[in-house]
Protein backbone atom coordinates (compact mmCIF):
# COMPACT_ATOMS: atom_id res chain seq x y z
CA UNK A 1 0.00 0.00 0.00
CA UNK A 2 2.57 2.37 0.80
CA UNK A 3 4.81 1.94 -2.19
CA UNK A 4 1.31 2.29 -4.38
CA UNK A 5 0.82 5.30 -2.58
CA UNK A 6 4.42 7.01 -2.83
CA UNK A 7 5.61 5.26 -6.18
CA UNK A 8 9.42 5.85 -5.45
CA UNK A 9 12.33 6.53 -7.55
CA UNK A 10 14.95 4.32 -4.85
CA UNK A 11 14.35 2.74 -1.61
CA UNK A 12 17.24 2.28 0.42
CA UNK A 13 16.47 -0.98 2.19
CA UNK A 14 17.50 -0.04 5.84
CA UNK A 15 15.43 -1.75 8.07
CA UNK A 16 16.65 -4.58 9.99
CA UNK A 17 17.88 -6.09 13.48
CA UNK A 18 21.19 -4.97 12.98
CA UNK A 19 23.03 -5.97 16.42
CA UNK A 20 25.44 -8.81 16.12
CA UNK A 21 24.90 -9.74 20.06
CA UNK A 22 21.78 -9.10 19.74
CA UNK A 23 21.23 -12.18 16.94
CA UNK A 24 22.71 -14.14 19.27
CA UNK A 25 20.07 -13.50 21.66
CA UNK A 26 17.15 -13.57 19.33
CA UNK A 27 17.66 -15.26 16.01
CA UNK A 28 14.23 -15.68 15.24
CA UNK A 29 13.58 -12.04 15.45
CA UNK A 30 16.53 -11.15 13.53
CA UNK A 31 15.15 -14.22 10.78
CA UNK A 32 11.69 -12.74 10.90
CA UNK A 33 13.20 -9.03 10.73
CA UNK A 34 16.10 -9.44 7.74
CA UNK A 35 15.16 -12.62 6.32
CA UNK A 36 11.60 -12.81 5.52
CA UNK A 37 11.22 -8.45 5.65
CA UNK A 38 13.26 -7.97 2.63
CA UNK A 39 11.16 -10.41 0.96
CA UNK A 40 7.86 -8.90 1.76
CA UNK A 41 9.83 -5.52 0.50
CA UNK A 42 10.94 -7.10 -2.82
CA UNK A 43 7.37 -8.83 -3.57
CA UNK A 44 5.89 -5.64 -3.22
CA UNK A 45 8.13 -3.50 -5.12
CA UNK A 46 8.20 -5.86 -8.43
CA UNK A 47 4.33 -5.22 -8.23
CA UNK A 48 4.18 -1.63 -7.95
CA UNK A 49 3.46 0.46 -11.49
CA UNK A 50 7.04 2.50 -11.07
CA UNK A 51 9.43 -0.39 -10.57
CA UNK A 52 11.95 1.15 -8.12
CA UNK A 53 15.99 1.24 -7.62
CA UNK A 54 16.25 -0.81 -4.71
CA UNK A 55 19.72 -0.77 -2.85
CA UNK A 56 19.54 -3.48 -0.57
CA UNK A 57 22.03 -2.72 2.58
CA UNK A 58 23.97 -5.97 3.72
CA UNK A 59 26.77 -6.24 6.14
CA UNK A 60 30.70 -6.69 5.75
CA UNK A 61 29.83 -9.49 8.58
CA UNK A 62 28.94 -11.89 5.65
CA UNK A 63 32.77 -12.43 4.81
CA UNK A 64 32.76 -13.61 8.36
CA UNK A 65 35.93 -15.77 9.55
CA UNK A 66 38.25 -14.57 6.32
CA UNK A 67 42.18 -15.00 6.59
CA UNK A 68 44.62 -12.48 6.47
CA UNK A 69 46.10 -13.31 2.97
CA UNK A 70 42.34 -12.43 2.09
CA UNK A 71 42.36 -8.79 3.42
CA UNK A 72 41.42 -6.28 2.08
CA UNK A 73 37.75 -8.05 1.58
CA UNK A 74 37.35 -8.23 -2.15
CA UNK A 75 33.66 -8.78 -2.97
CA UNK A 76 33.72 -11.96 -4.28
CA UNK A 77 35.38 -13.40 -1.34
CA UNK A 78 34.08 -16.83 -0.34
CA UNK A 79 31.34 -15.57 2.40
CA UNK A 80 31.48 -17.53 6.14
CA UNK A 81 29.07 -15.74 8.02
CA UNK A 82 30.16 -16.70 11.61
CA UNK A 83 27.01 -15.39 13.72
CA UNK A 84 23.50 -15.07 12.95
CA UNK A 85 22.93 -11.62 11.90
CA UNK A 86 25.69 -12.21 9.05
CA UNK A 87 23.73 -15.21 7.77
CA UNK A 88 20.66 -13.16 7.13
CA UNK A 89 22.01 -10.66 5.38
CA UNK A 90 23.92 -13.09 3.21
CA UNK A 91 20.29 -14.51 2.53
CA UNK A 92 18.88 -10.90 1.77
CA UNK A 93 21.55 -10.36 -1.18
CA UNK A 94 21.63 -13.72 -2.82
CA UNK A 95 17.56 -12.75 -2.89
CA UNK A 96 18.22 -9.72 -3.91
CA UNK A 97 20.81 -11.06 -6.91
CA UNK A 98 17.81 -13.69 -7.87
CA UNK A 99 14.95 -11.22 -8.03
CA UNK A 100 17.12 -8.68 -10.32
CA UNK A 101 18.06 -11.67 -12.69
CA UNK A 102 14.59 -13.34 -12.61
CA UNK A 103 12.20 -10.30 -12.84
CA UNK A 104 14.79 -7.51 -13.98
CA UNK A 105 14.16 -5.73 -11.00
CA UNK A 106 17.01 -2.61 -10.52
CA UNK A 107 18.76 -4.07 -7.21
CA UNK A 108 22.39 -2.79 -6.33
CA UNK A 109 23.99 -4.83 -3.54
CA UNK A 110 25.35 -3.30 -0.52
CA UNK A 111 27.83 -4.59 1.84
CA UNK A 112 28.51 -1.84 4.62
CA UNK A 113 31.23 -2.69 7.24
CA UNK A 114 31.16 -1.12 10.79
CA UNK A 115 30.36 2.37 10.89
CA UNK A 116 29.75 4.98 13.90
CA UNK A 117 28.05 8.10 14.50
CA UNK A 118 25.88 10.46 16.84
CA UNK A 119 22.40 8.44 17.98
CA UNK A 120 23.47 4.73 17.35
CA UNK A 121 21.98 2.62 20.27
CA UNK A 122 24.41 1.38 23.00
CA UNK A 123 24.47 -1.86 21.49
CA UNK A 124 27.57 -1.21 19.37
CA UNK A 125 30.53 -0.99 20.59
CA UNK A 126 31.74 2.82 20.47
CA UNK A 127 28.08 3.97 21.93
CA UNK A 128 28.91 1.47 24.42
CA UNK A 129 32.44 2.68 25.15
CA UNK A 130 31.06 6.09 25.31
CA UNK A 131 27.84 5.53 27.05
CA UNK A 132 29.44 4.29 29.82
CA UNK A 133 32.27 7.44 29.78
CA UNK A 134 29.72 9.80 29.88
CA UNK A 135 28.36 8.01 32.92
CA UNK A 136 31.38 8.11 34.50
CA UNK A 137 32.32 11.33 34.30
CA UNK A 138 28.71 12.03 35.22
CA UNK A 139 29.30 10.31 38.62
CA UNK A 140 26.22 7.47 37.80
CA UNK A 141 28.61 4.88 37.00
CA UNK A 142 31.72 3.46 39.24
CA UNK A 143 34.87 4.37 37.47
CA UNK A 144 35.29 1.04 35.43
CA UNK A 145 34.68 0.58 31.81
CA UNK A 146 33.35 -3.27 30.87
CA UNK A 147 34.31 -4.15 27.21
CA UNK A 148 34.05 -7.54 25.22
CA UNK A 149 37.13 -8.50 23.02
CA UNK A 150 39.42 -5.93 22.18
CA UNK A 151 41.60 -7.50 20.20
CA UNK A 152 39.19 -7.78 17.05
CA UNK A 153 40.01 -5.41 14.12
CA UNK A 154 37.55 -3.40 12.60
CA UNK A 155 37.04 -1.55 9.28
CA UNK A 156 35.13 1.64 11.19
CA UNK A 157 33.41 4.17 9.13
CA UNK A 158 31.34 7.65 9.68
CA UNK A 159 27.91 6.98 9.22
CA UNK A 160 27.84 10.48 7.47
CA UNK A 161 30.40 9.40 4.77
CA UNK A 162 28.45 6.40 4.57
CA UNK A 163 25.26 7.40 3.49
CA UNK A 164 27.12 9.38 1.05
CA UNK A 165 28.13 6.10 -0.81
CA UNK A 166 24.66 5.45 -0.50
CA UNK A 167 23.42 8.24 -2.42
CA UNK A 168 25.96 7.62 -4.69
CA UNK A 169 25.53 4.14 -5.78
CA UNK A 170 21.72 4.70 -5.91
CA UNK A 171 22.75 7.01 -8.50
CA UNK A 172 25.60 5.06 -10.24
CA UNK A 173 25.45 1.50 -9.19
CA UNK A 174 25.04 -1.07 -11.47
CA UNK A 175 22.79 -3.58 -11.54
CA UNK A 176 23.05 -6.73 -9.68
CA UNK A 177 26.69 -5.69 -8.67
CA UNK A 178 28.01 -6.07 -4.89
CA UNK A 179 29.91 -3.03 -3.22
CA UNK A 180 31.77 -2.77 -0.17
CA UNK A 181 31.52 0.65 1.70
CA UNK A 182 34.24 0.93 4.52
CA UNK A 183 36.93 2.94 5.11
CA UNK A 184 39.38 0.54 3.38
CA UNK A 185 41.47 0.02 6.67
CA UNK A 186 41.04 -1.75 9.89
CA UNK A 187 41.87 -0.92 13.61
CA UNK A 188 41.69 -2.46 16.70
CA UNK A 189 38.67 -1.88 19.27
CA UNK A 190 41.46 -1.45 22.30
CA UNK A 191 43.28 1.65 19.86
CA UNK A 192 39.10 2.52 19.13
CA UNK A 193 38.99 2.49 23.04
CA UNK A 194 42.14 4.36 23.69
CA UNK A 195 41.12 7.35 21.56
CA UNK A 196 37.69 7.89 23.76
CA UNK A 197 39.72 7.12 27.29
CA UNK A 198 42.55 10.15 26.03
CA UNK A 199 38.80 12.64 25.48
CA UNK A 200 37.50 11.21 28.85
CA UNK A 201 37.47 13.58 31.78
CA UNK A 202 38.04 11.44 34.06
CA UNK A 203 40.27 8.21 34.75
CA UNK A 204 38.96 5.06 34.59
CA UNK A 205 39.71 0.94 34.65
CA UNK A 206 38.59 -1.42 32.58
CA UNK A 207 37.21 -4.79 32.49
CA UNK A 208 36.25 -7.53 30.32
CA UNK A 209 33.01 -8.79 30.94
CA UNK A 210 31.74 -12.49 29.97
CA UNK A 211 28.21 -11.07 29.20
CA UNK A 212 29.92 -9.02 26.49
CA UNK A 213 31.33 -11.95 24.55
CA UNK A 214 30.20 -12.99 21.77
CA UNK A 215 29.74 -17.08 20.90
CA UNK A 216 31.90 -16.82 17.98
CA UNK A 217 33.44 -13.92 16.65
CA UNK A 218 35.53 -12.62 13.49
CA UNK A 219 39.29 -11.80 14.50
CA UNK A 220 39.57 -8.63 11.66
CA UNK A 221 37.29 -7.60 8.95
CA UNK A 222 39.13 -5.05 6.08
CA UNK A 223 37.22 -3.79 3.37
CA UNK A 224 38.72 -3.38 -0.39
CA UNK A 225 36.43 -0.46 -1.33
CA UNK A 226 38.24 -0.11 -4.73
CA UNK A 227 35.26 -1.17 -6.54
CA UNK A 228 33.09 1.65 -5.31
CA UNK A 229 35.69 4.68 -5.26
CA UNK A 230 36.63 3.84 -8.84
CA UNK A 231 32.96 3.20 -10.34
CA UNK A 232 31.36 6.60 -7.88
CA UNK A 233 34.32 8.30 -7.01
CA UNK A 234 33.39 8.26 -3.36
CA UNK A 235 36.12 8.34 -0.71
CA UNK A 236 35.66 8.09 3.10
CA UNK A 237 36.18 12.26 4.53
CA UNK A 238 35.42 12.22 8.26
CA UNK A 239 38.35 10.62 10.62
CA UNK A 240 37.86 8.16 13.60
CA UNK A 241 38.87 10.56 15.95
CA UNK A 242 36.21 13.35 14.61
CA UNK A 243 33.59 10.47 14.89
CA UNK A 244 34.30 9.63 18.46
CA UNK A 245 34.57 12.66 19.62
CA UNK A 246 31.09 13.23 18.11
CA UNK A 247 29.97 10.21 19.99
CA UNK A 248 31.30 10.79 22.81
CA UNK A 249 29.88 14.48 23.13
CA UNK A 250 26.02 13.00 22.07
CA UNK A 251 26.11 11.01 24.74
CA UNK A 252 27.74 13.37 27.05
CA UNK A 253 24.56 15.62 26.58
CA UNK A 254 22.22 12.70 26.67
CA UNK A 255 23.25 11.89 30.17
CA UNK A 256 23.21 15.42 31.29
CA UNK A 257 20.15 15.72 29.96
CA UNK A 258 18.72 12.94 31.54
CA UNK A 259 20.61 13.86 34.78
Amino acid sequence: TLLDSVQPDCVFHLAAQSSVALSWKKPSTTVDVNIKGTVNLLEAARTVEAKPKILLIGSGEEYGFVLPTDLPIREDTPLRPGNVYAATKAAQGMLGQIYARAYGMEIVIVRAFNHIGTGQPDTFVVASFCRQVAEIEAGIREPVLYTGDLSARRDITDVRDIVKAYALLALKGKIGVIYNVGSGKAVEIKDVLELIRVKAAVPFGIERDPERLRPSDTPAIEADISRLTSETGWEPEISLETSVTDVLGYWREKIGRAG
